[in-house]
């Protein structure tokens, strides 16, 4: 393993400005998203919506890394050109999602765990072939009554764990993605408790597999109120609940925290992540890996016709911009009415 290199990765990952992309989403995530803005769901398709993503501008200023589907990973542009190409043409790291999705975990009605460990260092070779230098695996922990369980949290942590470490034996930056849902009724005060027990987990499992944590990248929920909480805490709560749980459990030599937007509104995830670069006085960079609140607006100024690519490239590059604001806390709620 060469941490040296692994960290030189996991750095520009989280460089300043920038953030990642999260284009991941599984044939069937997609088939979702299609369906919401009245588009097929075929391959032709999913290539010509991320084709004019990674062709965009917007990803040379605002876009430190892209992750993506496996098919995606190995797929060309309409013209023949291999679309990891124009990631790495863009200036930004080409990344792969290596999970096989979350299953439910037998005797634990409501509890999933996330599969993929088999085979994942044959993958990872091919996966690093074509060109990613970092992969993503999400653990999913969800609150309830009687949810989460220890043994939920314990075998989603062990997991991520052991992909991590996969991931550098592979020479393959590992993002660390243990995400507490905000579905449901709960305060901000049970995610809180949730997610602090999460990444003390998470952190004990990954110092037992001899993880390197120089090179890896985490990325967490903030901590906030659950979907169906009766009150919903401010962007300033958010902000300090998220900051302190995350200086209590994740250690400083982390070199960077890239968050996802877990359901969020476009604003809402920007507007935290603003609210939190601008608190300061943490030792990681914190920047974003957003998917649905990076890609939303693209995707309806798209429509599934490639006449209005130009639009959905304008409509990316601007949430691309906002979050470049946030992830340096010179964001402003005023400026999206400029878009």
């Amino acid at each position: 393993m060469d941490l040296a290199a692994l960290n030189a990765v996991a750095t520009a990952m989280v460089q300043p400005g920038k953030g990642i992309l999260a284009a991941d989403e599984s044939t069937g995530t997609i088939k979702k998203r299609f369906d919401a803005i009245g588009v097929e769901n075929t391959e032709d398709n999913r290539r010509d919506y991320r084709e004019l993503m990674f062709r965009a501008d917007a990803m040379k200023d605002h876009i430190s890394g892209v992750i993506l589907f496996e098919e995606t990973l190995f797929q060309d542009a309409a013209d023949g050109t291999p679309l990891v190409d124009l990631i790495n043409a863009s200036g930004a790291i080409p990344g792969i999602k290596v999970d096989k999705g979350a299953t439910k975990m037998a005797g634990f009605p409501g509890e999933t765990v996330t599969k993929g460990l088999d085979g994942l260092s044959k993958r990872l070779r091919s996966y690093r072939e074509r060109g990613a230098r970092f992969a993503k695996w999400r653990g999913v922990i969800e609150i309830a009554d009687g949810v989460p369980t220890w043994t939920c949290i314990k075998s989603n942590a062990h997991a991520l764990a052991r992909y991590a470490r996969i991931c550098q034996q592979e020479q393959i930056v590992p993002i660390v993605e243990p995400e507490v849902l905000m579905d449901g009724p709960h305060d901000i005060n049970r995610c809180d408790e949730v997610t602090r027990q999460v990444l003390q987990t998470v952190f004990s499992e990954l110092f037992e597999q001899r993880v390197a944590l120089e090179g890896i990248v985490l990325k967490p929920n903030m901590v906030i109120s659950g979907k169906g909480s009766v009150r919903q805490a401010t962007v300033d709560e958010v902000a300090e609940r998220t900051i302190a749980a995350l200086k209590a459990t994740v250690p400083s030599s982390v070199p960077g925290i890239a968050y996802l937007s877990g359901g969020q509104t476009d604003e809402q995830a920007t507007a935290h992540l603003d609210a939190m670069n601008r608190i300061g006085g943490f030792p990681w960079k914190m920047t974003f890996s957003y998917g649905r609140a990076l890609q939303a607006a693209p995707q309806r100024a798209w429509g599934g016709d490639n006449a209005n690519a130009a639009k959905a490239q304008a409509a990316f590059a601007h949430r691309a911009k906002m979050n470049s604001l946030a992830s340096l806390g010179q964001y402003d709620a005023s400026m999206e009415t400029e878009a």
